[in-house]
């Protein structure tokens, strides 16, 4: 929590930028922790943990703009620190864009009511976190002579931060996260060493998963042992609900204002237009409790709302902060998204793998690209062949290629089962004839 000896110092910070002459300015007071230990096989590996206070000033100076941090927060210190900065944003160019946001877009509660700190925190002791990953490396350590090592992780920390603007805006946050990962690695057939992880993470310590971790990993990378290219092909494509937003996420960056300006995304002159299936509604939903991602206003103070970002395949908005929205001259909207939520369809992921006769489930992607102007994209991949609704095979060493927007057009399915470990709740997606380079 910020302090209201730490308040005070960003609202005095705020009232002296303007007082030596900025227009405009806006001050966050940040503090945070972050502790996280690591075993491998049977020895701690790793244990770190640091904290962090510092304020950040953006200053509006004879309409130039510059943004400054520093960790000293001492008074005679930041006096200094804030006279050089407004000195050195004097020599940079003007910059008629770079301006706060207009004060009927801030927004104006109390931030609280989203359930993002878990206070128990404080009370959770060392020997707890060890104890926790110890027992995930004991599921599986020497319960087969293949597995080459196993390792479990667990990190934890806070953060909280304060903000206030010469435009009106004051606003603060304060949130937790728990995480609890593990990984293991096996003996294959020749060189090959098959490897996979598994993890769950939680803003409150109650809701995170504390057993199985260690062992969902072993089993993830048993299966993978026996590995092997197939024939080149066009099959439909299952791609899980772990690995499905490496495909969603290019399309997101796309619509950033940024992209939009720099002329280096496929979905300029794209509003307003049908991009992908009508299958496909994109949701933008930043109130949802306890959940990673849920905020009540962007960097700007600008009032987070739920938001169709695609609706039935057709694109409703691009991410739009003052700055872009000013250089593009279109009416801002929000600078990202909070958390990315599809409308969901019927069946489960099983439920999907079953249905298909022949086709390929992706697990996990391995290095490739995707082009941010065309879409066009190479990703490599590695899964298992369907056969008659069963996974049969294991796959590697395989690349998918195609164009994103044409991919998301040959949706199939959606499924019913997003995770809800990040701000990205995406199930599992069915894709219809996409090509797989193979033997």
């Amino acid at each position: 929590m910020i302090s209201q000896a730490n308040k005070k110092l960003a609202q005095w910070a705020l009232k002296y930028a303007l007082d030596k002459g900025c227009s405009n300015a806006s001050v966050r007071i940040y503090a945070g922790t972050d502790n996280s230990f690591e075993y491998r096989d049977t020895q701690l590996d790793k244990l770190e943990q640091s904290s962090e206070n510092s304020m950040t000033i953006r200053l509006y100076v004879d309409g130039r703009y510059s943004s400054y941090s520093t960790n000293r927060l001492e008074k005679k210190e930041l006096e200094k620190f804030i006279a050089n900065g407004i000195e050195t944003t004097r020599y940079l160019a003007k910059d008629e864009f770079r301006k706060l946001p207009d004060s009927n877009r801030l927004y104006k509660g109390d931030g609280k009511g989203l359930d993002l700190y878990d206070k128990s925190i404080d009370s959770i002791s060392v020997d707890d976190k060890l104890a926790l990953i110890k027992n995930n490396v004991n599921e599986v350590y020497k319960t087969d002579e293949r597995l080459i090592s196993v390792s479990a992780g667990y990190s934890d920390g806070t953060g909280s931060a304060y903000s206030i603007a010469s435009n009106g805006f004051e606003g603060e946050t304060e949130t937790t996260y728990f995480s609890l990962s593990a990984s293991t690695s096996m003996k294959g057939a020749g060189d090959a060493r098959p490897e996979s992880y598994w993890y769950d993470s939680a803003i409150d310590w109650r809701k995170l998963q504390k057993q199985g971790i260690g062992k969902t990993a072993y089993e993830r990378t048993l299966r993978k042992l026996g590995q092997e290219k197939i024939e080149t092909g066009v099959f439909p494509m299952l791609v899980d609900n772990l690995s499905i937003s490496r495909l969603l996420s290019p399309v997101i960056s796309a619509m950033y204002g940024s992209a939009i300006q720099q002329k280096s995304s496929f979905l300029i002159n794209k509003l307003g237009q049908k991009i992908i299936s009508d299958k496909i509604t994109i949701v933008d939903d930043p109130h949802i409790k306890n959940a990673r991602g849920a905020r009540w206003f962007d960097d700007e103070g600008i009032a987070t709302r739920k938001a169709d970002i695609v609706e039935n395949g057709v694109l409703n908005m691009y991410f739009l902060d003052t700055y872009y929205s000013g250089k593009l001259n279109m009416e801002p909207t929000i600078q990202s998204p909070s958390i990315v939520t599809l409308k969901l369809g019927d069946r489960n992921f099983d439920q999907i793998l079953a249905s298909i006769n022949k086709g390929i489930w992706i697990t996990g992607f391995n290095g490739g690209n995707s082009n941010s102007t065309t879409g066009d994209f190479s990703f490599g991949i590695e899964g298992f062949l369907i056969e008659n609704g069963k996974a049969v095979k294991p796959v590697n060493e395989m690349n998918i290629t195609g164009n994103l927007l044409t991919l998301w057009q040959q949706v199939l399915e959606i499924g019913n089962d997003p995770r809800t470990t990040s701000s990205w709740r995406i199930p599992s997606i069915l894709f219809d004839k996409v090509n797989f380079s193979g033997k």
